[in-house]
């Protein structure tokens, strides 16, 4: 059996009883990163040998886990936060689960996208989820500007070291639409800053953000 577990994005108080259940039934837990979720596990006291599952071994990884599950094991996967193969390590196991048959169940939990599209307030009847912004100015233009004319609330990850580039391109892109950086969701510091991009990049510059940020685009 394959079990998907989602985590918390911040708090830990936020993980499901399923989930702790899940975790502690598992014959081995796949992580992202070991050191972090460590704390998660000891946080509850679950011990059960623990692997590494991220993007630098992940197809070595894979055949490996697909071994386990082949011998009958409960296979646990988690990433650092939210739900395993949402801009995470996950999806190449999972289908790989399902191409072989292998039974496998999903652990909902916590998620950063849908807590900063409520925390936002921007229209949740519809949205849609980029993933990470691209690295590149060129190709995260593109992604502003579609998201100037899309009739749905656009939502992004997005890394504080370059959330002023972000603005910087929005100011001039959606100059007078609503934007929201949602940052350190759940934690003891988390934020919801809404307004225009220029307004936004004016406190950011002054007030460099930390943590992980979600960067909200009001519909259009």
């Amino acid at each position: 059996m394959l079990s998907l577990v989602a985590t918390p994005i911040g708090n830990l108080g936020d993980i499901s009883l399923r989930a702790l259940e899940t975790l502690k039934s598992a014959d081995i837990i796949a992580a992202e990163d070991t050191r972090h979720s460590l704390i998660l596990l000891r946080h509850y006291g679950i011990q059960k040998p623990l692997v590494s599952y991220h993007a630098h071994n992940e197809a070595r990884r894979t055949s490996e886990l697909i071994q386990d599950l082949q011998e009958g094991k409960h296979v646990a996967l988690i990433t650092d936060a939210g739900m395993p193969g949402i801009s995470d390590p996950g999806h190449r196991l999972l289908r790989l689960c399902i191409e072989k048959k292998f039974p496998y169940t999903i652990i909902p939990g916590a998620s950063a996208v849908l807590t900063a599209l409520i925390g936002s307030g921007f229209d949740a009847e519809r949205f849609f989820f980029g993933g990470f912004l691209p690295v590149k100015s060129g190709q995260r233009e593109r992604e502003l500007t579609a998201a100037a004319e899309r009739p749905e609330t656009s939502i992004f990850f997005e890394s504080p070291h370059r959330i002023l580039k972000t603005l910087e391109a929005a100011k001039r892109l959606l100059p007078t639409r609503q934007v929201c950086v949602a940052r350190e969701l759940t934690k003891q510091f988390e934020e919801y800053r809404k307004g225009d991009a220029a307004d936004l990049l004016a406190h950011y510059s002054v007030h460099p953000p930390k943590g992980e940020i979600v960067f909200v685009i009001d519909a259009a």
